[in-house]
């Protein structure tokens, strides 16, 4: 059973930053392509980016791109989602989820971390 567990979110103003953490001990993390995906309220999930498990690759959704950058440390089993310029829209629960851009539906979500920006 795949555990991930998210950490970092906050009330924060409009234009202000955070930094997300996921972390998990339940599969060969450095095999596998990772995707940050949330869920705003009322809405449903939101792919926000994806990293090759290497971390060479990385891609965004397009309100996101510029603002957000993923990384992640294969040695520690973390990821990493570092968001800045935050606007009211980016209020949200965000999971972590094991799989690719095209891969990450269907798998399983840790319990999110909530974002709350404040205009």
């Amino acid at each position: 059973q795949v555990q991930l567990v998210e950490s970092g979110g906050a009330l924060v103003q409009s234009g202000g930053s955070l930094r997300l953490s996921c972390v998990t001990n339940a599969f060969t993390f450095s095999d596998n392509s990772m995707t940050w995906v949330r869920q705003a309220p009322g809405k449903g999930l939101e792919w926000v980016g994806s990293i090759h498990n290497t971390g060479v690759a990385i891609s965004y959704t397009d309100s996101v791109r510029g603002r957000f950058t993923i990384s992640r440390d294969n040695t520690k089993k973390e990821l990493y989602l570092q968001m800045s310029s935050l606007k009211a829209e980016d209020t949200a629960v965000y999971y972590c989820v094991k799989g690719g851009a095209n891969s990450w539906r269907g798998a399983a979500r840790g319990p999110g971390t909530l974002v709350i920006v404040s205009s």
